[in-house]
């Protein structure tokens, strides 16, 4: 590894601490690397870090003619840093939801990898801007808490595999001087300025309005995901004393309870009668019926307002 691919030591020291409470000092990790800067500035600092113990792995969508390309100088720059590379081509069908398929097929690409190559975690070069971009979008598209929390630091990719973002404490310029030091071009992705696209979208009015500071919306993700794990440990009680079974169905005792505990527990229903989970407007719409007093149908099951509320398998329906 040349000088110059090497971050300066306080920055590194820094990516050291913010990694350790996510991975552990000695867990093999795995860096997702697309070669734009925030990814290209996560595998240099995590090559100073612990070189001997991070492979790197890119994702060829094959969206664009440059993606095989782009891979090889991703390739190119770990051998120079010494770290194991591998490409791994997925296909994505064309349609309105590609960035969304293309997520999950990376996603999927880079568990499997992991679990092959027995990585404990794979990190991706998510930042405060990224972060602060989510919240808005996820703002606009009226999400409840758990998607306000925005870009989760850490969450299961595969069993025994988990996502990580060490880098979410670290701002988009930050990223770019590192990557600027070293002496490497990173790859410029058009698609990021696409105005089809939510996120270039809400990117440009994070640049260009004085009322949005993307470190405040950020830190506002953070007191969000910290609200949202005091809801889920007191739900844990919840769930002992307020879900039963009775002649076959699961029974919701939801009396007196605010209403976003009394969704939680339709969640918990839902995922303990092996039924699909529904979207929240639909849950929302559930549940308002059974506080209502009226009966309603949804994912496949039966919910009967009781009291309790009984979630049972729904009938077939009948054909004329």
């Amino acid at each position: 590894m040349t000088d110059a691919l090497i971050p300066r030591p306080d920055l590194v020291a820094r990516f050291e601490a913010d990694l350790k409470p996510l991975v552990g000092k000695k867990a093999k990790l795995g860096i997702a690397v697309s070669g734009g800067p925030d990814s290209l500035a996560l595998l240099l600092l995590a090559a100073a870090s612990r070189k001997d113990r991070i492979e790197a792995a890119t994702v060829d969508h094959g969206l664009r003619p440059e993606s095989a390309g782009e891979a090889a100088f991703v390739q190119s720059v770990c051998e120079q840093l010494g770290v194991p590379h591998v490409t791994l081509p997925v296909k994505v069908a064309p349609g309105s939801s590609i960035q969304a398929q293309a997520r999950r097929a990376r996603y999927d690409a880079l568990g499997e990898w992991a679990i092959a190559r027995d990585l404990g975690a794979v990190a991706t070069g998510h930042h405060v801007d990224d972060q602060a971009e989510t919240l808005l979008m996820r703002m606009a598209r009226g999400a409840g808490l758990g998607g306000l929390v925005g870009v989760r630091y850490s969450r299961p990719l595969e069993p025994g595999v988990d996502l990580v973002r060490p880098l979410l404490e670290w701002r988009r310029d930050e990223l770019g001087a590192i990557v600027a030091a070293s002496g490497v071009t990173p790859v410029d992705d058009p698609a990021n300025r696409d105005p089809r696209h939510d996120r270039s979208r809400f990117r440009t009015t994070l640049a260009e309005a004085d009322w949005a500071d993307a470190e405040r919306l950020a830190a506002s993700a953070r007191w969000l995901a910290d609200a949202d794990e005091a809801l889920e440990w007191t739900l844990k009680s919840l769930l002992e004393t307020r879900l039963g079974r009775s002649e076959g169905a699961l029974t919701i005792d939801a009396e007196g309870l605010p209403r976003e505990f009394q969704r939680r527990l339709l969640v918990a229903g839902f995922d303990r009668m092996g039924a699909h989970r529904p979207r929240g407007p639909e849950l929302d719409r559930a549940r308002k019926a059974l506080r209502a007093g009226k009966a309603a149908t949804l994912a496949g099951l039966k919910l009967d307002p009781g009291p309790p509320w009984k979630l049972s398998v729904a009938p077939p329906r009948r054909r004329n």
